[in-house]
């Protein structure tokens, strides 16, 4: 955006939980880092124990604890007890979203135990996992260079700069051939990959060969580029080198942390949003996202919406395969998702911004444009909006085909913004018959 064309914004004075964020650091390097690693090595520890099980031991374990969640769930009784939860605590959840309808009235049901690979078919290329497994325990047991497709991802570093970066799967003796490069970017002390790719505007096109999981965990360890606002200094070689292996601090813990106000003031001058977009759309989200909020780096990432016999929650546009647009094919309609992570331009520079209105002006434009929104990002969507970015239909036929209503909250009560009161929860377990997308204009088949 030039000069011209920013718009004017009065300075922002300073308060007490801006100095807290700028020295969040000390807390971060002292006492979230120790704790992340400690808590990664025993999650280490037991993927590796859950691995060295045989698949017949886990499915036999995965029995057993579903048959525990359902003597819990006998235990409930609606009238008295709410609506049912995980029993996990809000903060480990890893967005940014706030778990508020956990702080309210609700029957908790554990699901600790629930964290094995309990399954891999590799013709059919599927993972039956349990709701707890992490992705490191994933990439280990599905390292497979030949029936995986490529990859496609770009980095925006500013209005008129980007890198677009191919990648194919090759074999160990292709990748050792002489003159290849291979870049093993897992290491610690390695420069954080947003910042490696960025070398390519310099150097122009360039090729190597990156291990297969550590390509999968390219952003892992910087946190997309969110570490540089959490540890302005973590990219520099010398805190790579001495420090790097103590990356990522947990998310969780951050959070853990940061208490109500800090809490309050990411939610207003932060932004992580994925924006999914028709591919033909994009640079009009692109745009948007330069003018409204000025956020660099963006994230874009290729992602193939299929044509299903019933409407689901996401669907393709009406009508997409008789246009014939780029990427699109006669069963699939070609989206992007559009990753917008960091604090706007106006918060850099200490000027007003409002992170509400502009979540929910950059929430409308989405709906205009049949875009979806994934629901661990910060929404200020009412109800009846929405239910006009995502189709009810089939959602609502089976919650109430397999009695979900008013035993487990709707998506929308879950994700919505704001602390649950025990009124709305009375309300929501009262809806068996009437709920309110009953008010929402379906779209036409």
């Amino acid at each position: 955006m030039s000069d011209l064309e920013a718009p004017l914004r009065p300075k922002r004075k300073k308060i007490w939980v801006d100095y807290f964020v700028q020295f969040r650091w000390i807390l971060v390097i002292f006492v979230v880092l120790p704790i992340s690693f400690t808590l990664y090595f025993l999650t280490y520890l037991g993927d590796v124990r859950s691995e060295w099980k045989s698949f017949k031991t886990r499915q036999k374990e995965h029995d057993a604890n579903v048959e525990k969640v359902v003597k819990r769930l006998k235990q409930r009784n609606p009238s008295k007890d709410g609506l049912v939860c995980t029993a996990r605590k809000p903060w480990i959840a890893v967005g940014m979203r706030n778990v508020d309808y956990k702080r309210a009235r609700h029957f908790e049901v554990d699901l600790s135990a629930f964290r094995n690979v309990l399954n891999i078919d590799k013709e059919r290329m599927v993972a039956r996992v349990e709701p707890l497994v992490n992705m490191g325990q994933i990439t280990r047991v599905t390292d497979n260079d030949e029936k995986v497709p490529d990859f496609v991802e770009t980095m925006i570093y500013s209005p008129t700069r980007a890198v677009c970066m191919t990648g194919r799967y090759a074999s160990k003796e292709e990748a050792k051939k002489k003159g290849n490069k291979i870049n093993s970017v897992g290491w610690w002390y390695k420069t954080w990959f947003y910042q490696h790719a960025e070398t390519a505007l310099k150097k122009g096109l360039f090729v190597e060969y990156i291990p297969t999981r550590e390509y999968y965990h390219r952003h892992t360890r910087c946190l997309y580029w969110e570490g540089k606002l959490i540890l302005p200094f973590a990219d520099q070689w010398w805190f790579r080198f001495l420090f790097g292996w103590l990356m990522p601090p947990k998310v969780s813990l951050l959070k853990a942390t940061q208490g109500e106000a800090i809490r309050n003031y990411y939610h207003e001058m932060h932004v992580i949003q994925d924006i999914l977009v028709p591919l033909y759309k994009v640079g009009d989200a692109l745009e948007w996202v330069d003018r409204e909020m000025e956020i660099y780096p963006l994230w874009l990432c290729p992602h193939k919406l299929y044509k299903l016999p019933v409407k689901t929650m996401v669907y393709p546009e009406a009508g997409f395969e008789l246009q014939r647009r780029q990427g699109d094919t006669q069963d699939a309609q070609m989206f992007t998702d559009v990753g917008v992570y960091y604090a706007p331009g106006p918060v850099l520079r200490g000027e007003v911004f409002d992170g509400a209105d502009a979540v929910r002006r950059l929430e409308n434009w989405m709906i205009e444009n049949h875009c979806f929104q994934p629901q661990y990002a910060v929404s200020e969507l009412n109800e009846k909006s929405f239910w006009r970015m995502f189709d009810a239909g089939l959602y609502e036929h089976c919650r109430k085909k397999y009695g979900a209503v008013g035993t487990f909250m709707s998506v929308y009560y879950k994700s919505k913004k704001g602390r649950k009161t025990e009124k709305e929860v009375r309300e929501a377990e009262q809806a068996h018959l009437e709920t309110a997308y009953a008010e929402v204009d379906q779209p036409a088949d």
